[in-house]
């Protein structure tokens, strides 16, 4: 059997610029992720670590030094003491590497549930190295990517919203993914930054999108109206629409809304 694989990449072409994936069925019957690079294929497990294997026996080695961490706790009962060495940091960045690339695909896919996953495990791996890894550079290294990773969870969730047709959700999500990015520039007195970031471009972008499909609310509409009723002294017309503002606000109360 030929190893080269030169007739599959033909007939899958790269395209520079864009994030090429697709779901395949394997020939034991599962699916796969694949993700077209210049030089070749990624084919990705749908779940679990993307390689489809199981360090010391865990789903992933997050899994695995987290066990180690729990295992600390309850023998010295504390933290105090608990270390990720050199190594350590640099085989769970090339883990997160994995789910960085199964996530993209995966945004690709539309499979906005999975990137949430994946998302938030690349969190949980960042958070964990800067708590407890013992060089100062392992600390530090993966907080470069985090507002990029905010920014994906974020988008995820907006879109899974909007395909729920739940717009104010949406918003919600896109909204608290700036916050978070906020709060991690904040933490090293990056105001400046946070301001110039591409991710919270993207992310305020996507929130004035979404606003155009929120329905404007009635009630608003209608004090708006009274306030310029008001002002400009047509007090016949404020009258009715303040009874009008009563009566939808009294109507919204007994709906339970």
């Amino acid at each position: 059997m030929s190893l080269d694989i030169g007739r599959i990449l033909d007939g899958w072409p790269y395209e520079a610029g864009h994030v090429m994936a697709r779901r395949i069925r394997g020939d034991d019957g599962r699916d796969r992720i694949q993700l077209r690079l210049d030089l070749g294929i990624l084919q990705m497990e749908t779940t679990g670590r993307p390689d489809g294997r199981r360090p010391h026996d865990q789903e992933s080695l997050l899994d695995h030094y987290e066990q180690q961490f729990r295992r600390h706790v309850d023998r010295e009962g504390s933290p105090e003491g608990f270390e990720l060495d050199e190594q350590a940091c640099e085989l769970l960045r090339t883990e997160g590497v994995m789910y960085y690339h199964r996530y993209l695909a995966e945004f690709v896919l539309e499979d906005f549930a999975a990137v949430i996953r994946d998302t938030e495990r690349n969190i949980r791996l960042f958070d964990f190295c800067a708590a407890y890894a013992k060089e100062d550079s392992d600390r530090h290294v993966l907080e470069q990517y985090r507002p990029y990773v905010h920014m994906m969870c974020a988008r995820a969730r907006a879109m899974q919203a909007l395909k729920d047709n739940r717009p104010k959700t949406a918003l919600a999500a896109v909204q608290k993914g700036v916050e978070d990015i906020r709060r991690f520039y904040d933490r090293f007195a990056q105001r400046e930054a946070f301001e110039a970031c591409g991710e919270v471009a993207i992310l305020r972008g996507l929130a004035k999108e979404i606003e155009t499909r929120i329905p404007a609310d009635p009630l608003q509409k209608l004090r708006q109206a009274l306030d310029k009723a008001v002002t400009e002294e047509r007090y016949e017309e404020a009258a009715s629409l303040r009874d009008q503002l009563r009566r939808a606000t009294e109507q919204l109360a007994r709906d339970g809304e």
